[in-house]
């Protein structure tokens, strides 16, 4: 992720080589470009958290889709249980912010 926050940050680059601390970003002359470490770590931490939202909605929107039949128009009626349990898994990313800290409600 630090080669992608690094050319967000900085348009000018279009290539980084290296890993960590030691990573050399250079524009489309080949000049080095300088970045800040700070301002690449914050950015590098936004660009995870939002990766991991990512994979989390995909979770959520996939076990949302497991159930649909129960809402479609030409079936019966959703129970309460199933309604609150779709309701839990669309409310899903006001408690949890990734796969790692997620507490899956309990399909009925």
């Amino acid at each position: 992720m630090r080669h992608e926050a690094i050319r967000s940050l900085y348009a000018n680059v279009v290539s980084v080589n290296g890993d960590g601390d030691n990573a050399v970003a250079t524009d489309k002359d080949g000049k080095v470009v300088s970045w800040d470490a700070d301002a690449v770590a914050t950015k590098e931490a936004e660009l995870i958290a939002a990766f991991k939202l990512s994979e989390l909605r995909t979770e959520r929107n996939k076990r949302l889709t497991e159930t649909d039949y129960w809402v479609l128009a030409d079936t019966a009626t959703a129970t309460s249980a199933q309604t609150k349990y779709r309701q839990d898994l669309r409310d899903i990313t006001k408690s949890a912010t990734s796969l790692d800290d997620v507490s899956w409600p309990e399909k009925p």
